[in-house]
């Protein structure tokens, strides 16, 4: 069974395991954050991070999830 790219990483060097897991954890936020399809220029801002966050080490996506939900949090109270 092939695991579907994301357009946000494709053109980023992952291994199929860590895609998978990142597309995982991008998925994850994206319904936590109740983030439409259509939100298109949100959730190139969550997969920017996402990859960021892959390109540290980081590529557990619920430590991807948790992260990055506490900084949209943080970032919401200082709007």
């Amino acid at each position: 069974m092939g695991t579907a790219v994301h357009p946000f990483i494709k053109d980023a060097v992952f291994d199929a395991e860590a895609t998978h897991a990142l597309a995982l954890a991008f998925d994850d936020i994206c319904a936590q954050m109740n983030l439409p399809q259509t939100a298109s220029a949100a959730r190139e801002i969550v997969a920017a991070r996402v990859i960021d966050l892959a390109r540290e080490g980081v590529f557990d996506p619920q430590v991807l999830l948790a992260r990055i939900l506490h900084e949209a949090r943080a970032l919401r109270g200082t709007l």
